[in-house]
């Protein structure tokens, strides 16, 4: 496949988020996109996609719809456990010149090294029965998919790594939320004392480098994540006046889960690590990326007409804030 090619696409989910903006992607660049999807969610994409119903779940029946179809290449969005990767592999096999998986971070081991590079440990697999996903097995499960794909596909397939994924249309309210509550106002709390991590991928920028890694016909696995930055940088960024600093120890003697503090990974947490994530190697390859103030202005835009629960109730946060006023 060369840049000025139409590259006919399949996305294996494409309505929701990150399949959304990997279709627009594709079609801006003058590319032929039919999506697969169960059909259950409400559906934004433009009338020249093609679409395709049916169930992963249900094993090779539920893909009647791809039968006697090439194209060439499949982006997998939608992925979430091993038999559903099994199963699209299978049924896919060499009717698909590139599959392209779009897994985690999660797949890293929590050791060190920092940052983390594509050679990074990555965890042990979950059995392929293992469909249930949590904190403990998600990545788990996604190291074992990928194995699949890698072995089904061989050098036809790239695995993309992105960090926590954000922007318009994010319906996780992780990122959103901060933005949120920003525009709320008055004072806000921090958490920490302003030089802990955070760092995202745009969800954009993700979509793009889909298009850059199949029209440059690349293999092999890439690190996708945004600029990394402060909590402090952070702050300013999202324009936050007032805002007071509470620090870990409260936070975690408060036992807050990871909802309350969204994105928090302060020092001694099992995910730190991922806060530093190298994307060097997808960068080489034409992957670029947004600023934080681009994230959040864009972000902005969409997140304020949407309705958020509080992940931290304002009367938590007042407490809080309280506490460490008090020492």
């Amino acid at each position: 496949m060369c840049h000025n090619d139409v590259v006919k696409i399949l996305i294996l989910g494409g309505t929701i988020f990150i399949g959304r903006h990997i279709v627009e992607a594709f079609l801006a660049a003058g590319h032929e996109v039919s999506v697969f999807t169960r059909g259950q969610s409400p559906d934004p994409l433009q009338p020249e996609v093609e679409r395709l119903y049916g169930n992963r779940d249900h094993g090779p029946t539920g893909l009647h719809a791809l039968l006697g179809r090439e194209w060439d290449a499949c982006i997998d969005v939608s992925g979430y456990n091993a038999q559903q990767v099994r199963c699209s592999t299978q049924a896919l096999g060499s009717r698909v010149n590139r599959y392209l998986f779009v897994s985690s971070v999660a797949v890293y081991s929590d050791c060190d090294p920092v940052p983390i590079t594509e050679d990074h440990l990555r965890k042990e697999p979950a059995a392929e029965e293992v469909t249930e996903l949590d904190n403990v097995t998600y990545g788990k499960v996604k190291v074992t998919c990928e194995n699949i794909v890698q072995e089904a596909c061989k050098d036809r397939a790239i695995l993309l790594r992105p960090q926590g994924v954000t922007g318009p249309f994010d319906p996780s309210q992780r990122y959103p939320w901060w933005i949120w509550r920003a525009a709320l106002g008055g004072e806000m709390l921090a958490p920490g004392e302003g030089d802990d991590y955070l760092q995202v991928a745009d969800v954009r920028d993700l979509a793009h480098f889909t298009v850059t890694a199949l029209e440059q016909n690349l293999t092999g696995a890439f690190n996708i994540a945004g600029p990394r930055i402060t909590w402090a940088e952070f702050m300013g960024v999202l324009g936050v006046e007032n805002p007071i600093w509470v620090s870990a120890v409260i936070l975690q003697k408060a036992k807050l889960n990871f909802m309350q503090l969204p994105l928090y990974r302060p020092a001694g947490h099992a995910q730190r690590r991922h806060m530093h994530l190298c994307s060097q190697h997808a960068m080489q390859a034409g992957y670029t990326m947004r600023t934080p103030v681009e994230t959040v202005r864009d972000t902005r835009e969409w997140a304020l007409g949407q309705q958020y629960p509080e992940a931290i109730t304002r009367e938590q946060e007042a407490e809080l804030i309280a506490q460490m006023r008090q020492g």
